[in-house]
């Protein structure tokens, strides 16, 4: 594994880097304007520079001075502005947002620094968002400073991370066009479906498995079944201990350096959904609800629609996407055969951070940070594929 180097900006919690510093990356810089996210970031990545100013006011020039590197010496670029703009289920999509042209930022970063490689993740809605228009100025803005450009939608589960999810990732290269090696084929088959534009510029740009792909994925049993029961609102001590063994190589990798379970703790859901989770079983939904107790907008909804709100994953199923408030309301986030939601750490396996990297801030915080994240696994997938290009080049 080589020991390259790179910076993280709009870094949030750190899902990105720590993929990427498992595929070799060693994180130099990250920014990231939320305090609380830039703590986090901090505390699993001690040797890192965080910056919490505001990047729009940071002068990449000074940051290169500071961090020692020439033009060109740095070998990646890595990030993504912030996706709520750009996102699919927003409920404006507009080019007057401002987060919409962060992404400038980022290439003001990529400009003065001339790395060899850039990484910019977002939400598989960056593709249409204005009919392409975003997408296309940002392949003609690397194209402008000498960079080869690219982009493709990877889902999630098809590396191992066990929860519905897709990420678009543009790949750039200085002075060489993009191979199709720079991202990952798929490792594992999952009952993914695509929600959303698949094609850019007449190309299908879905990563899917091929027909020899047989590894499943990953299930919630194995992303969660040997964590520490909780009743509705237990806190407990702050590092628990495991409830068992390690029964799969998935747990026995995200317990790899870690002295217990942190960020363990079960919020207390009310009496009205503590009710309603009476009646729902393993693999049902808010349908399952007696119609007297469901919320009065649902009362009205049809019950083809919303089927994963006050949802309980199959313990051999794999997990829904993972938000920013494990909410029963918006997903399917009670536990199995717990009555209670999803802890942090228990959102934080699903979307594959290590059992040793730790959630500071609320509780609310802690959820927000890791349903913003980057899936690690998938950050380590595009990492390890991007290492084996810029060996070569």
């Amino acid at each position: 594994m080589g020991n390259f180097t790179s910076i993280d900006l709009f870094s949030g919690a750190g899902g990105l880097s720590a993929g990427l510093e498992n595929a070799g990356f060693h994180a130099l810089y990250a920014s990231e304007i939320v305090r609380r996210y830039a703590e986090t970031y901090q505390r699993n990545h001690l040797d890192t520079m965080v910056d919490v100013r505001d990047i729009r006011t940071v002068d990449p020039a000074i940051v290169r001075r500071q961090l020692t590197l020439a033009q060109g010496e740095l070998d990646l670029v890595a990030g993504g502005p912030p996706c709520q703009g750009f996102s699919i289920n927003a409920p404006v999509r507009s080019a007057k947002d401002p987060r919409n042209h962060l992404f400038r930022d980022f290439l003001r970063f990529v400009e003065e620094f001339e790395p060899r490689a850039v990484l910019i993740e977002n939400v598989p809605g960056l593709v249409s968002f204005e009919h392409g228009a975003t997408l296309h100025a940002i392949i003609d803005s690397l194209a402008a400073i000498g960079y080869g450009a690219d982009v493709r939608i990877l889902g999630a589960p098809y590396y191992g991370v066990p929860q519905m999810r897709w990420r678009t990732m543009v790949v750039g290269l200085r002075g060489s066009p993009v191979p199709p090696s720079a991202w990952p084929e798929p490792t594992r088959h999952a009952p993914l479906r695509a929600n959303f534009t698949t094609t850019f510029d007449g190309h299908v740009i879905v990563k899917t498995p091929s027909p020899e792909t047989s590894a499943p994925f990953i299930t919630l049993r194995e992303a969660i079944g040997d964590l520490p029961p909780l009743a509705n609102g237990e806190r407990g001590v702050n590092v628990k201990q495991y409830a068992m063994s390690a029964t799969c190589d998935y747990q026995r990798m995200l317990r790899r350096g870690s002295g217990g379970v942190y960020n363990h703790e079960a919020g207390r859901l009310s009496r009205i959904n503590l009710e309603r989770l009476s009646y729902i079983k393993q693999g049902g939904n808010w349908t399952d609800i007696p119609y007297d107790l469901l919320p009065r907008g649902m009362q009205k909804a049809r019950r083809t629609d919303h089927t994963k709100r006050y949802g309980r994953t199959s313990w051999d199923d794999i997990s829904c996407t993972i938000l920013t408030k494990c909410d029963p309301h918006w997903g399917a986030f009670f536990h199995p055969d717990q009555d209670r939601a999803y802890t942090v750490r228990e959102a934080a396996r699903i979307q594959s951070f290590p059992d040793h990297y730790v959630f500071v801030g609320s509780q609310a915080e802690q959820y927000a940070q890791v349903g913003n994240a980057v899936p690690p696994l998938l950050a380590r997938a595009m990492g390890m594929s991007l290492a084996d290009v810029l060996r070569r080049l």
